[in-house]
């Protein structure tokens, strides 16, 4: 059961007299039950999908009886094994108290012979490494299988060692988790300030010219594709599809794309280019409808089918079209009029695009607003990019004081875990 070459595929090896044990012989891991469409009920009990382990508070619900092997119970230790790339596989501690159930795509760690949180901190210690050497090359969604977890190497002191761990990275992390937290509340003050300072720009502008629904503006929609593809961003020179997390409101993020299989041909009317004004017709409840004019950007990438692409009259500029719709009416009535049969999922439709109200500034005052809002924003934009490079800092730190204390690199009794590299 034990391994002498104290070998790990992440962090360093521990110390001599550790054991380096499989998952499976620490623990057991149970899928959870396979739901279909039809067991899903208004009311009833929830049931856990990956997107309530990463914070998600919508829920379906089942009224069937089920085995006690699906019930999920404040503390569990949950693992997902499916997902789209960059979804955190976890592990996860279940703190929700009360009655759930587990859907198919996510495992229970049952924890046989150790400490359930050592067990715990040991799977964040190789979360990267599961995330990127076991899903490499898969294209859409990712996975991995129960052999390959339950196969995941995990060092294992004394118990007594395992608590005292235990209790350093619990205190450790809770001290940054604290520090990212505030840094968080920082950047949420800024966009409030930013929608604020938005709203009342919009405001005036409604004051002086009242509205015109959009479809006035709009000669024409495109609306693209989505073949196949690797999950892997296209490099410069190749094409790629844009995901709809290449859109949020006001910004466009190129790098948000998958790579277009070799033997597929891209249809280049569905090219993107400077000036476009997209949108995306689906996402999340709080990001569907993100519009954005897009900036100077690289040749080959396409449209996908959750993107529209909105030929406008010559009255309209893209980036005040856009300005618009950051605001919070147009965001509301995304908001109000999406639709979806997936909760963690929504849809507009292009008709209710055309009814958002836009302020018929003539094209200089357009252009005016967005270079005022853009110039009032640049304070904020400098300063969230810098609070956001330290937040993946105190990210990075974290990683390696969880991988540097379960791999046994650092004395516990003796580290704050301050001096910590990464």
């Amino acid at each position: 059961m034990t391994s002498n070459t104290h070998r790990l595929p992440y962090g360093n090896s521990p110390p001599g007299h550790w054991s380096v044990v499989p998952l499976k012989y620490l623990a057991t891991l149970d899928n959870g039950y396979v739901f279909k469409s039809e067991d899903w009920q208004y009311s009833g009990t929830p049931i856990i999908r990956i997107e309530n382990l990463n914070g998600s508070s919508r829920y379906n619900y089942s009224a069937l009886t089920l085995d006690d092997k699906y019930r999920v119970r404040s503390g569990d230790l949950l693992f997902a094994w499916s997902g789209n790339p960059g979804t955190s596989f976890g592990p996860f501690r279940w703190t929700e108290s009360g009655h759930y159930f587990l859907n198919q795509h996510i495992f229970k760690v049952s924890v046989q012979s150790c400490e359930k949180d050592w067990l715990y901190w040991s799977l964040r210690a190789a979360t990267y490494w599961i995330e990127r050497e076991l899903t490499s090359g898969m294209i859409g969604m990712v996975h991995v299988t129960k052999d390959e977890v339950g196969a995941v190497p995990i060092p294992v002191p004394s118990r007594d060692q395992q608590r005292r761990i235990i209790d350093f990275l619990n205190a450790e992390t809770a001290r940054l988790d604290r520090l990212s937290e505030l840094q968080r509340k920082v950047i949420a003050g800024l966009d409030e300030r930013d929608s604020v300072l938005l709203d009342v720009v919009i405001d005036e502008l409604l004051a002086k010219h009242g509205t015109l629904p959009f479809r006035r503006f709009i000669e024409g929609v495109d609306q693209g594709s989505s073949p196949q593809c690797e999950a892997t961003p296209a490099d410069d020179d190749e094409w790629g599809v844009l995901k709809v997390s290449s859109l949020r409101p006001g910004d466009f993020f190129p790098e948000q794309n998958k790579r277009l299989p070799e033997n597929l041909t891209p249809n280049r009317s569905h090219e993107v280019r400077e000036g476009d004004l997209l949108i995306t017709r689906a996402n999340t409840p709080q990001l569907v409808g993100s519009t954005a004019a897009v900036p100077a950007t690289r040749r080959k990438l396409l449209l996908s089918d959750k993107i529209f692409r909105v030929r406008l009259s010559p009255a309209l500029d893209a980036r005040y079209a856009a300005l618009i719709a950051r605001g919070s009416r147009v965001r509301s009535l995304c908001g109000a009029t999406s639709n979806g049969a997936s909760q963690s999922m929504a849809n507009i439709r292009f008709e209710e695009v055309k009814s958002w109200p836009i302020p018929p500034a003539d094209l200089d005052e357009q252009r005016r607003v967005v270079a005022r809002v853009e110039s009032e924003n640049l304070g904020t934009r400098s300063l969230r990019e810098k609070i956001e490079r330290q937040l993946a800092l105190l990210s990075e730190r974290r990683q390696a004081l969880i991988t540097a204390a379960v791999t046994g690199q650092i004395d516990v009794s003796t580290a704050s875990g301050r001096g910590i590299e990464d």
